[in-house]
């Protein structure tokens, strides 16, 4: 059944029918066209095209046909349907007769399906979302277990200077880290809903469109009837993104390609991603690498794909957009296929510390460390390169590194050179001094880990950015760790408070505070605090709260944190809580505390114990006792900003 007969005298051929319609591909957004569907049906109803009969009986039969799509999606692709759209429609006809005509009211398939793209991007972003934060779990893990593991750094595929195979990862866990930021800008920009704008000049119907958006869980309305019904731009942005993320992903499997080879032979894959050959017994082959850099092209020419699609459309609508999903569609499941395969890769990977170690050690990787060594000697750079230069050239004639030519050999090419110069020359001086920020020493990646994780400001300020090092590897690994917690609390749809959340705020803070677990806020209290505020989503609706009060420079004091008991065990609260901290990082703060009656929770979170009445007055007044709670049993807790756990 198609849904514009009435100007035809005959039938589409069967040809054209396939050749149309779109239900094998948009069927899998049959859940988000009924949660539209439900909407629209609130919308019309508002404003007097159903009664109140008419809306109970057409959201109960659309979310009895959501239970059953949700139950067996591929049912769909057993119709006719020309879309998923026709598909709803003809199915509500058939459970509720004429009045199922009644919903198209004012709607046109243009914004439906505009609507259903971003309902469904919005949802699979989630998911790719905590993907991307998987994996670079996945590489900090790996990070973790080879933070002090020697491995030859390269340029022009040809060895340079050692570095350590934690600081390795963390290249890769920064490179995610820019896909998740991209991820998370395009989701923003998508979140405006289209869903009344018509066919493309708007409804006729006096629709209040934002309370319509802010009912499908969109922030706010589309502007212009025109530009909604014919934009694409999220469609691209996903690709976009995804296709970076997969330039990643490639040159990842690249490195480990190669590092697995033969020639190479640093890392084993695991037997669970790895295949043999069919003809030669002893071969064990990076399939699951290879497959993920060859799926990158696939995933680039789905953006080109759309972008040639979209290039030359004049507004509005036109049916070419139609090509729009099924490139979306297969490169996102893509995208987040290749991120589970590496998360496995990563997880199996076995590092041959002695190959690694036996590498960095050839090709000459101390050059540089001999021409430090020179400068440190008053002589100017470009001569000690070149000095250093015509050393490495004797070491090759002599078929040896350059620590093992003696000190007679070397002062033939200058007299600086002395005794002490050898321990300049050993791996573990090269790594260890790349200290600075960004540097590939051991203590350096540890602490990385732990700053991405806990946001190290004093590291932040006090290191120079740039160069590869033992210690500096071990402060990114501490780096990483608060950053990704601030992003798996993101993925977990934890946010900015906005004004439309004050009155859930005020209910979720004052629902606790009666139960004397928490002081009371006012309404007024709330509003003026807003922006301190923070909440956590589940499937749209608002769950938990927390704020965060700001004392003075450097000290902050965390509150009302609350969550419903439906998301108490989904990890909202520690969202909420990680949210906050890596807030207090970005703006500048030292000191975070909280009072509290459960030290047990936020000890798990990083806070520690601290003497109550080491706090300032002022801040003793601020927290009225609970007239619930036995006062002695409130204790205080600090968590200082770049050091957590």
């Amino acid at each position: 059944m198609a849904l514009w007969g009435g100007r035809f005298k005959e039938k589409a051929s069967v040809q054209f029918k396939k050749f149309n319609d779109s239900l094998p591909v948009d069927y899998r957004m049959a859940v988000q066209d009924i949660v539209g569907s439900i909407a629209w049906a609130q919308a019309i109803h508002e404003v007097g095209v159903l009664n109140d009969d008419e809306l109970t009986r057409l959201t109960a039969a659309l979310n009895e046909l959501k239970v059953s799509v949700e139950e067996n999606p591929k049912q769909i692709l057993l119709s006719d349907a020309e879309d998923i759209h026709s598909w709803v429609e003809i199915q509500l006809i058939e459970k509720t007769g004429d009045l199922g005509k009644k919903l198209h009211t004012g709607r046109s398939r243009n914004d439906q399906v505009a609507t259903d793209l971003k309902l469904w991007c919005k949802e699979t972003g989630g998911d790719l979302l905590f993907a991307l934060v998987n994996l670079q779990q996945a590489m900090m893990n790996l990070a973790e277990r080879e933070k002090d593991t020697v491995l030859p750094g390269y340029t022009h595929l040809q060895r340079a200077q050692p570095v350590t195979f934690g600081h390795w990862c963390l290249a890769y866990v920064e490179m995610f880290n820019r896909d998740i930021g991209r991820l998370k800008d395009a989701l923003y920009r998508l979140d405006v809903s289209p869903l009344g704008s018509g066919a493309l000049a708007g409804t006729a119907y006096p629709i209040d469109r934002n309370a319509l958006a802010n009912r499908l869980g969109f922030r706010t309305a589309t502007m212009n009837s025109l530009d909604a019904v014919s934009d694409r731009d999220h469609v691209i942005e996903l690709l976009a993104s995804a296709s970076i993320s997969m330039m990643h992903l490639s040159r990842f499997a690249e490195d480990l390609v190669f590092y697995n080879s033969g020639e190479g032979g640093f890392v084993e894959m695991s037997d669970l991603v790895s295949s043999g050959s069919s003809l030669m017994p002893q071969k064990k082959n990076p399939d699951a690498c290879e497959l993920i850099r060859g799926k990158a092209g696939r995933v680039f020419g789905s953006l080109t794909g759309m972008l040639t699609t979209m290039k030359a459309l004049a507004l509005a609508y036109n049916k070419d957009m139609q090509e729009d999903k099924e490139g979306l569609f297969d490169a996102l499941d893509t995208w987040q296929e290749c991120m589970e395969m590496a998360v496995l890769v990563a997880d199996g990977l076995k590092v041959n510390r002695s190959r690694t170690l036996a590498a960095a050690q050839q090709g000459y990787a101390n050059a540089t460390e001999l021409a430090d060594y020179l400068v440190s000697k008053n002589i100017p750079f470009r001569e000690a390169h070149h000095i250093v230069g015509e050393v490495v050239l004797a070491a090759i004639a002599e078929g040896c590194p350059l620590e093992d030519l003696t000190i007679a050999q070397l002062q033939t090419f200058s007299t600086q050179i002395e005794a002490d110069v050898y321990q300049h020359l050993s791996i573990e001086s090269t790594l260890d001094k790349r200290e600075v920020l960004g540097g590939t020493s051991r203590s350096q990646v540890e602490k990385a880990m732990a700053n991405i994780q806990s946001g190290n400001e004093e590291i932040l300020n006090e290191q120079v950015a740039g160069a590869p090092g033992i210690q500096q590897t071990e402060i990114a690994l501490k780096q990483v760790k608060q950053r990704l917690n601030a992003q798996r609390a993101a993925a977990m749809s934890v946010r900015r408070a906005r004004m439309s959340d004050v009155n859930k705020i005020h209910q979720l803070v004052n629902v606790q505070a009666d139960k004397g677990e928490i002081l009371p806020r006012s309404l007024d209290n709330i509003i003026h605090d807003i922006q301190n505020f923070v909440v956590a989503e589940l499937e749209g609706d608002v769950v938990g709260c927390a704020s965060l009060y700001i004392y003075q420079t450097g000290l902050a004091e965390i509150r009302s944190v609350v969550v419903e008991d439906v998301a108490k065990s989904q990890g909202q609260g520690e969202a909420l809580v990680q949210y906050l901290l890596e807030f207090a990082y970005q703006m500048e703060l030292k000191q975070i505390i909280v009072l509290t009656y459960i030290p047990a929770y936020f000890t798990k979170l990083g806070f520690h114990l601290i003497d109550k009445n080491s706090l300032a007055e002022n801040i003793i007044e601020d927290s009225e006792p609970s007239p619930h709670k036995d006062p002695a049993d409130e204790v205080a807790m600090e968590y200082i900003v770049g050091q957590g756990k």
